[in-house]
């Protein structure tokens, strides 16, 4: 993976967080909803795992948002 595909990996996974966070949910909570793992999701929030279109489109469903919404990191900053 290169340094910009990795870059945006965490973008997603801190989008995917705070998104979780404003909703009140916990790791467990939006997994479950997501039909993930617990541990599956936490990978992806800390951007140690690529997630799949798929699993992307089942954590938008359950955050109640397009999928091109959560994709959207344009507007997300790691520093």
């Amino acid at each position: 993976m290169t340094s910009k595909q990795s870059n945006i990996v965490s973008k997603i996974g801190l989008k995917i967080k705070l998104l979780r966070n404003k909703l009140g949910l916990s790791q467990e909570d939006l997994a479950e909803k997501s039909d993930l793992s617990a541990n599956s999701l936490g990978a992806i929030e800390r951007g140690k795992s690529v997630a799949g279109i798929d699993t992307l489109e089942r954590i938008a469903v359950a955050l109640d948002i397009e999928l091109k919404e959560l994709v959207d990191v344009s507007k997300i900053d790691l520093d």
